[in-house]
């Protein structure tokens, strides 16, 4: 139901602090982790998208207010918290180690 806002904030964050934060001194994971922060935006936001369009098609979201099908109800901002807990949380988190592997692996090691 509003699963998707979790990573919508973290591609938010991503998108803000890669375009603050061009140049600094971190140190080599760091820098690994920095280089390959446009593919975390990218898994990110084409997650987001994917969830968004999903919810339409199940009539989950609808395009007038209120967004979420769930706050016409009593209670039904108390079922969208749990939801963004318990399953947008653990999506993000997720997201973010593959993309942490992705990155550690993809990266070539010096001799």
């Amino acid at each position: 139901m509003c699963c998707f806002i979790v990573p919508m904030v973290q591609a938010i964050a991503t998108t803000v602090y890669r375009k603050k934060n061009s140049s600094s001194i971190y140190s080599a994971q760091a820098s690994v982790l920095k280089h390959n922060l446009p593919a975390l935006e990218k898994m990110l936001w084409g997650g987001t998208v994917m969830l968004i369009v999903d919810h339409i098609i199940n009539g989950e979201l609808s395009w007038r207010f209120p967004f979420f099908t769930a706050l016409n109800e009593f209670g039904g901002a108390e079922v969208m918290l749990r939801e963004m807990l318990s399953v947008g949380v653990p999506m993000s988190l997720v997201l973010t180690a593959v993309w942490a592997v992705y990155a550690f692996s993809a990266t070539p090691k010096k001799a």
